[in-house]
């Protein structure tokens, strides 16, 4: 080989090398906030919910579900659910993890238990030496409690129109109450009910996949986090920030309306500041008891000292695009030492319906 072959070689493969290098790496700070835009994107397409009875490899029939996770550029988490869904069948105990890769329109997931393939709101589930099982319908759940009216004795702190309620806040372009701002009055006894949407991020994890957080009275976080899938830890949606995990992990996907009914009863102190009781919470997400009566111990991450002081209660800004609406609060002043449970139909809290209404219309977002 003579010696200009051998540059022109050598100068091709440092060329080729050197374009893999300059590949651009994702940017886990990608986001997006307009459900019509995410549309457009192939993975989105295919993430989310989906529902059905099937056959079983044992020859028994019942409910199955299967969560699919968007992890970017046609990569895909997903999690397969005895009886259901969370909240919605799901028996609590049996589930399986799956991962691939999406192929055109297609996505093919495969697992210990065997694989799914997902295209055209469909998902076929088979077992590993591909014998199929049935099929799963994509489904776009909405919470028992999304759009809840306030009652006659609540404020409303955010219907759209104005931020009166709030320091610093902001209404984005689209209507909504933008993240980091906090309440300009406060109370230590409420009921809350918080509306928020989460950014599609998919190639964020963990702290950084959408997070926000409802910081009562500013000591005391109920975390805000695209936790889509996972398993429901004390650092994710639902939880009492690092604190206590929630019942079940009930967090939709994103760019869904989620829903926050919360309960809260400040702590008590005596007279030379000594506390002489804890603070107590009750919290539905998405019409779900996650946390019944819980006996708050200390305050959470971040927060504020606990003290007989009244501080703000914050939506948090973690630098990522969350929003909210519907916001509403009843004050209930100086309330008995527990705080008592609701849910959306009235009932005693451990008497609540666990169900969640399922809408089939992509509409319905």
């Amino acid at each position: 080989m003579s010696r200009v072959a051998l540059a022109v070689l050598l100068f091709t493969a440092v060329s080729a090398f050197a374009q893999e290098e300059e590949k651009p790496k994702p940017n886990p700070k990608y986001a997006v906030t307009d459900p019509a835009e995410a549309a457009k994107d192939p993975d989105f397409q295919l993430q989310g919910e989906y529902f059905g009875r099937i056959r079983r490899a044992d020859g028994s029939t019942g409910y199955e579900g299967l969560q699919v996770i968007a992890r970017g550029d046609g990569k895909f988490d997903a999690v397969h659910y005895r009886g259901g869904l969370p909240g919605g069948g799901w028996n609590r105990t049996d589930k399986w993890p799956l991962s691939g890769t999406r192929d055109g329109e297609t996505l093919t997931l495969s697992g210990e238990g065997g694989t799914v393939v997902v295209t055209g709101g469909k998902a076929e589930v088979a077992t590993k030496e591909g014998n199929s099982l049935g099929t799963l319908d994509r489904m776009l759940r909405v919470s028992t409690r999304q759009g809840a009216k306030p009652p006659r004795n609540a404020t409303v702190l955010f219907d759209g129109s104005n931020v009166d309620a709030f320091t610093n806040g902001r209404i984005t372009e689209d209507g909504h109450l933008d993240m980091g701002t906090e309440f300009a009055n406060t109370a230590s006894d409420f009921r809350l009910h918080v509306e928020f949407r989460l950014p599609y991020m998919p190639y964020a994890t963990g702290q950084q996949r959408a997070n926000s957080g409802v910081y009562l009275m500013s000591r005391y976080e109920v975390q805000v986090l695209d936790s889509f899938g996972l398993d429901g830890v004390k650092n994710e949606c639902g939880a009492l920030y690092r604190q206590q995990e929630p019942e079940v992990n009930m967090c939709f996907p994103p760019l869904r309306w989620q829903t926050y009914d919360i309960d809260f009863t400040a702590p008590r102190f005596d007279e030379s500041g000594k506390k002489v009781q804890n603070a107590r919470i009750t919290v539905l997400h998405n019409g779900v008891p996650v946390h019944d009566d819980y006996e708050v111990v200390a305050k959470t991450g971040a927060g504020k000292p606990e003290g007989p002081n009244l501080l703000p209660t914050k939506l948090q800004n973690h630098g990522n695009p969350v929003v909210f609406r519907n916001l509403w609060i009843v004050n209930r002043g100086t309330p008995p030492t527990v705080a008592s449970g609701f849910c959306a139909e009235g009932h005693a809290l451990r008497g609540c319906p666990r169900a969640l209404t399922f809408i089939l219309s992509p509409d319905a977002r």
